[in-house]
């Protein structure tokens, strides 16, 4: 039977494959030519070759007879009859876990329907998009997954229509890398990667609605993303533009500067440099107000509203024009216009520097530095922007050969060129004033140009030799009388207006507003990625945007995905693809031929989760204005500034035409923290093999290292020793996970060993959620043991070949007044910890209140019940077994969360300190109100005040309610006695 991948189910019980369908893909996916089962052991249970033959299928092994799977997991049920194998568990998750996965399958039990009851209340609780890469998920990736779900299953219990879907950021230069390698067309390695990632996002159980699932690499999907850029060129917001970028010849595509790390591309570590070319760019700057006065309204952490408003970079200053002089020292008609934030220190400027790729370049060249100027540009445009700009780095520059003059004081100024200087930012040239910047400083230093002190602290203080001041303070040295400009004795503030103002009145500049924030280059040189629906004619090089009705402009097939190395992108080679014909007016066109980068179909795809199948709208108009915005959103701290600033801006700009009714995406965006490898020991050894101390191993220069195996390690005070010689301290790291430290956990182990509810549970009680933390496999051994002991309590001990019994060992008497306080004050606990994501302290109050359990006679029904609602958020398979087994035939996911009774919460007892002839003792537990006799009495009984007591005559008792029972012996009879 051949099976395209269009008509996969790959389980009975599984989400659906969604129809991945490409319109330039015309052949069915290629069929194994051979497929091998893998071998099913004895000890294998019935539910692991279930989640097998579950996990195979969605790998995307799809031409697997079904029918041949199902009769091997007949012929296994039935050698297993014959041979029964004792495996004990701590409880059967083996068994558990693929059963309810299958059920909420089945019933789609955490679909949301397109049409809602829209008088509850709503909860959008959303992850960012995930890159499905091919190493598959390691247990970094759940943390913030398991977060989401929590919350998810915890609004949906408490009412709400809860919207938690999941989908996949599929477009990207690794898939198209590893075509180029190996030949795969990226969409087959793409869908494999998704398969994989469902899969095991299935595994972990976590409460998606895959019925919304969607990929940026549908057509259905990226018709609307190129809808979008449409909205953009008609607005003005997307133009052409000649810009310098990075250009990788050897990955053949421009780079972001986020993707060049010390010249090189971040993938495959290949020599970038830079080049101009003609790219699309969209106008973000013309947003950059909007985008930074609205932060103030997001719920979101301050350090990433920080690192957004420093990104936008919004200052306010001058710009100032300085006449270039001829070789007679007279003004010509050439300008170079600054921008200064520190207009005050004007005569504190004693030399200019233009960007090496400023645009006046050629023109404020002398012909004796050509040669200098031209051999110094070539260097620096190899370099990223963030080379250039760091602080730590350098200063190089070269002299142009030309002057400007100054027009505060009249001065000639030498003009410098130098890569510290960006053409991309203000006008790509400054005012250097080495007295008042730091950078200024080092270079004026280094190539002996003057220093002019013209600010003085406030406070009178000295200025430290050798440093320049950057601080505001009073200005001195600042005086022109011809020129009308004398701002001597001022406060820099009142400096910097009065220079602002003289320079507009005079003609030499303006009052000025300027941005980090640069345009965003929107064009990549790559296959893989969403095509630019944009068509140029032939005659004029008109662009003309493709109509509307014409869209998805889907993909052509290609087989040779490898870069041109002259810039051109792959798809020029799909000739027929890229000759076309204007439909307006039957002129010969050329497509564009550059895609979209990753970024595109992330900045929108919360909206068509609203609304995930209308081919119509990018999303229905009452859809988006019941789920927005996104209560919720989390995700890693990397995507803080980029992800999170270009999805606002497209947010904005759907608002500015009524696409959507908010004016912010994200209510609330939390970053998880990084889940580290385990700790790695490392000792130090010297050239002749010894052990030394890694403290001292530093003074010792010459030195090699060594890894430990825990075994070896112990625990010293504050530091780490080797167990056979505790005077070896030893270094103690954890790193972040990855392939090249081999210190990559794997999800799909940790589940097969000790069941997903362990290992959600733990990634949740590693820290705050929010905190860095280190993976420790045997930690989670404990949250483990608390499952384990959770179920025995509730189902009873496992019988004598490990299986378990049937239902539980509850009872249906009702609870003593003990009982009640301390489930109360767990559902308090639970409730207010979920709420404040505090999950790691959620699940201590549970162990408590389990350890309080294991105390008690009997079990109440009513008690146990309210209990497992609470495990169930966390430990979801658990949770649905238990609930199952208390007699509940529904699932417990829309089951009411328990509310805490206040009347249980208020404390009936108090600690009672004893004291014995005035010296503390002991405590007891009382009730409030406790008579001095009942009081007395406790202390008698308490084992460790008995022996106090026992046969000693008491003198008297002195009992202040509520505060202290003290106890005054006898001594003299105590004395008598003992003789």
């Amino acid at each position: 039977m051949n099976i395209t991948h269009s008509k996969v189910q790959p389980f009975p019980h599984s989400p659906p494959l969604h129809h991945h369908t490409f319109p330039f893909w015309s052949k069915s996916f290629p069929l194994p030519r051979k497929f091998t089962p893998t071998p099913i052991k004895k000890s294998q249970s019935f539910a692991s070759v279930l989640y097998k033959k579950h996990t195979l299928l969605s790998y995307g092994c799809f031409g697997i007879n079904k029918s041949r799977i199902r009769c091997c997991v007949s012929e296994v049920e039935e050698e297993q009859n014959q041979n029964p194998v004792v495996v004990k568990r701590a409880y059967p998750f083996n068994e558990i876990e693929p059963k309810w996965q299958r059920y909420w399958e089945e019933n789609r039990t955490f679909r949301t329907p397109d049409d809602v009851d829209t008088s509850k209340p709503k909860y959008y609780v959303l992850d960012m998009f995930p890159y499905p890469s091919g190493a598959g998920l390691h247990v970094g990736h759940p943390l913030g997954y398991t977060a989401t779900d929590i919350l998810a299953r915890f609004k949906r219990m408490q009412g709400y229509n809860v919207l938690h879907p999941m989908g996949w950021d599929a477009f990207g230069l690794p898939a198209e890398q590893y075509a180029i390698e190996t030949g795969t067309h990226p969409k087959l390695t793409t869908l494999r990667n998704i398969n994989r990632f469902r899969s095991q996002l299935i595994s972990l159980g976590f409460s998606y609605d895959w019925d919304r699932e969607i990929s940026t690499i549908e057509p259905e999907y990226y018709k609307w993303t190129q809808w979008i850029f449409l909205q953009l060129v008609k607005r003005g917001l997307a133009f052409q533009a000649e810009v310098p970028v990075n250009w990788c010849p050897a990955l053949g595509t421009v780079l972001a500067n986020e993707e060049v790390v010390d010249g090189v591309s971040e993938r495959g570590g290949h020599p970038v440099i830079r080049k101009p070319m003609r790219q699309w760019m969209l106008k973000i700057t013309a947003y950059a107000d909007r985008l930074l006065e609205d932060l103030d309204e997001l719920d979101w952490p301050e350090s990433i509203k920080e690192m957004q408003r420093n990104w936008i970079g919004r200052s306010e200053g001058a710009e100032v024009e300085f006449s270039v002089l001829d070789s007679d020292g007279k003004e010509t008609d050439t300008k170079i216009t600054v921008y200064t934030t520190r207009p005050d220190t004007i005569f504190g400027a004693t030399y200019l520097v233009v960007a090496p790729e400023y645009t006046l370049l050629s023109s404020i060249v002398s012909i004796e530095q050509g040669e200098s100027v031209e051999e110094y540009k070539d260097i620096s445009l190899r370099k990223s922007d963030l080379e250039r700009t760091e602080l730590q780095k350098e200063k190089t520059g070269v002299f142009s050969g030309c002057y400007a003059k100054n027009p505060a004081n009249g001065e000639p100024i030498p003009i410098w060129v130098a890569d510290y200087v960006l053409g991309s930012y203000g006008t790509g040239a400054i005012m250097a004033v080495p007295a008042h910047d730091a950078r200024d400083h080092e270079f004026a230093s280094k190539y002996n140009i003057p220093i002019k002190w013209v600010v003085t602290p406030n406070n009178g203080s000295c200025i430290e030799s050798g440093k320049a001041y950057s601080g505001e303070g009073i200005i001195i040295n600042s005086s022109n009388m011809q020129l009308g400009l004398d701002i001597n004795g001022l406060s820099s503030k009142d400096a910097a207006y009065n220079v602002i103002e003289w320079a507009e009145k005079s003609g030499n500049g303006k009052k000025k507003v300027n941005y980090k924030l640069r345009d965003w280059l929107f064009a990549r040189q790559r296959y893989w990625g969403e095509p630019i629906p944009v068509i140029f004619l032939d005659d004029s090089g008109e662009s003309i945007p493709v109509h509307e009705t014409e869209l998805p402009l889907t993909l052509p097939e290609l087989d040779d995905f490898t870069p041109s190395g002259t810039g051109e992108p792959p798809l020029s080679k799909a000739v027929s693809w890229v000759k076309t014909i204007d439909p307006s007016s039957g002129k010969p066109a050329t497509r564009e031929t550059n895609t979209m980068p990753q970024w595109a179909g992330s900045c929108w795809y919360y909206l068509r989760f609203m609304d995930p199948k209308n081919s119509h709208e990018l999303v229905d108009k009452a859809k988006e204005r019941y789920w927005s915005p996104v209560d919720i959103y989390v995700g890693g701290a990397e995507h803080a500034v980029l992800h999170l600033l270009y999805a606002r801006f497209w947010h904005k700009v759907l608002y500015d035409i009524g696409v959507v009714s908010t004016k912010e995406p994200f209510k609330c965006v939390i970053n998880q923290g990084i889940i580290l490898g385990e700790v790695q020991y490392t000792a130090c050894k010297d050239t002749d093999g010894n052990y030394i101390s890694a403290d001292s191993a530093v003074e010792l220069g010459e030195y090699v290292q060594e890894i430990i195996p825990e075994e070896r390690v112990v625990k010293s005070g504050e530091f780490f020793v080797l167990k056979d010689n505790p005077n070896i301290r030893l270094s103690a790291r954890a790193h972040k996970m990855s392939k090249s430290r081999g210190n990559v956990v794997n999800p799909d182990d940790v589940v097969s060993e000790y069941g997903a509810d362990s290992l959600r549970l733990y990634e949740m009680f590693m820290g705050p959620f929010r905190d860095s933390k280190t993976w420790n496999t045997s930690g989670i051994e404990g949250v483990h043991r608390f499952l384990g002991r959770t179920w025995r309590l509730i189902v009873g001990s496992p019988l004598p070949h490990g299986s378990f019994r049937d239902g539980t060992e509850v009872t249906d008497e009702e609870p003593t007044m003990e009982q009640l306080r301390t489930l109360h004050k767990c559902i308090a606990k639970v409730t207010e910890e979920i709420e404040g994501t505090r999950f790691n302290t959620g699940i201590s109050a549970m162990m408590e209140f389990i350890n309080a359990a294991y105390k008690w006679d009997k079990q109440p029904k009513s008690i146990i019940e309210a209990f497992v609602l609470l495990l169930s958020p966390y430990a979801p398979h658990m949770a649905e077994e238990l609930w199952s087994r208390l007699g509940h035939s529904d699932s417990i996911a829309y089951v009411p969360f328990p509310k805490a009774d206040p009347t249980y919460l208020k404390e009936s007892t108090i600690v009672l300190p004893v004291q014995i002839n005035g010296k503390t003792r002991g405590t007891i537990q009382v009730e409030k109100g406790c008579s001095e006799e009942d009081a007395f009495t406790l202390a008698s009984q308490d084992e460790k005040l008995s022996k106090y007591l026992d046969g000693k005559p008491i003198k008297k008792r002195i009992f202040v309610p509520g505060k202290i029972l003290n106890i005054i012996l006898d001594r003299q009879n105590v004395k008598v006695g003992a003789q």
